[in-house]
C-alpha cells in the first residue's frame, strides 16, 4: 500500500471514530421539569388615609354684637337744625354714640386675631 492509500484509510477511520463519538454525546431527554407556578402578585398596598384638619371658618363676630346705631348728626339733621347750639348737640351725641359703637368693635377685632 502507498503511502497515500495509509493516509487516506487513517483519516476516513479517524473520521468515523469521530463521528461515532458524537453521536454517543448526544442530549438525553430531559425529564419533565415539575411545573413552576407563576409568580403571584402582591397585592396592592392598603391606600393611605391621611387626615388633614380643615379650617372651619367660624365668625368672628359675635352675635351679641348690636347693629350700628342711627346717628343722630346725618347731613339732613344738620341742615334742618334751628341755630348753631342745636347743631353741635347732634354732633356731640353722634360723637359719643361712634366712640361707643367703636370700643364695641375694638373688642371684636382683638378676638378675632
Amino acid at each position: 500500500m502507498s503511502a497515500r492509500t495509509v493516509r487516506v484509510l487513517a483519516t476516513t477511520a479517524a473520521c468515523a471514530l469521530m463521528l461515532s463519538a458524537c453521536a454517543s454525546l448526544r442530549h438525553k431527554p430531559v425529564a419533565a421539569a415539575p411545573a413552576i407556578a407563576p409568580p403571584v402578585a402582591a397585592p396592592p398596598p392598603a391606600p393611605v388615609v391621611v387626615k388633614v384638619p380643615v379650617p372651619v371658618k367660624e365668625a368672628c363676630v359675635p352675635k351679641t354684637l348690636p347693629r350700628a346705631p342711627k346717628y343722630p348728626d346725618t347731613d339732613a339733621a344738620l341742615r334742618d337744625a334751628g341755630g348753631a347750639a342745636d347743631r353741635y348737640q347732634l354732633m356731640a351725641a353722634g360723637r359719643l354714640l361712634r366712640d361707643r359703637r367703636l370700643n364695641d368693635l375694638e373688642k371684636v377685632v382683638e378676638g378675632c386675631r
